[in-house]
């Protein structure tokens, strides 16, 4: 059986990296708008800090496999981000590549992240905001125990119109 690890970006992690930011449909769902060329992500992965409360997030590799091992691969990221320590919360973000999904894998990594959120960096809360029409994100979101759940309306722009997004949080 394949374990699962959350861990830092790597240099060799740059192909995933490029895969997700550049996927445009995920672009509605962040602040994306414009691809990225490796050169930026080889760089943003260089000069990481890899400390939540220096860069206000923290961006992890989800792997599968044994560490060191040749059949480890890489299969999506799982972020916190939005990092507020005053009132110990931040939002969530979580992209598994196409191929990997319905695997299981979101759900170990999200219950990972809550670990490292509470234990760690001492959270009181995660949050995600999920377009309302992505019904299997939502699924598993309410499956992983994120409840509260609020209708923010027009919240995502998708060309001339606007969709609604939901809020949903996941007390640690």
């Amino acid at each position: 059986m394949n374990s699962l690890r959350l861990a830092a970006l790597e240099p060799e992690d740059l192909d995933l990296l490029y895969t997700i930011e550049n996927d445009g449909e995920m672009w509605s769902i962040g602040n994306t708008n414009v691809p990225y060329s490796r050169y930026a992500l080889r760089d943003y992965i260089a000069n990481q800090q890899f400390d939540i409360f220096t860069d206000k997030q923290v961006r992890l590799v989800i792997r599968v496999g044994e560490p060191g091992d040749t059949a480890e691969k890489a299969v999506g990221l799982i972020d916190l981000f939005n990092f507020s320590p005053e009132h110990s919360r931040a939002e969530m973000g979580l992209a598994v590549l196409k191929e990997e999904q319905g695997k299981g894998y979101a759900t170990e990594a999200i219950g990972l992240l809550a670990d490292y959120a509470l234990n760690v960096v001492h959270l009181h809360q995660i949050y995600c905001i999920v377009p309302a029409d992505n019904k299997p994100s939502l699924a598993m979101l309410r499956n992983n125990g994120f409840t509260n759940e609020q209708v923010l309306k027009d919240w995502i722009r998708r060309g001339e119109d606007y969709a609604d997004a939901i809020l949903l949080q996941k007390f640690l």
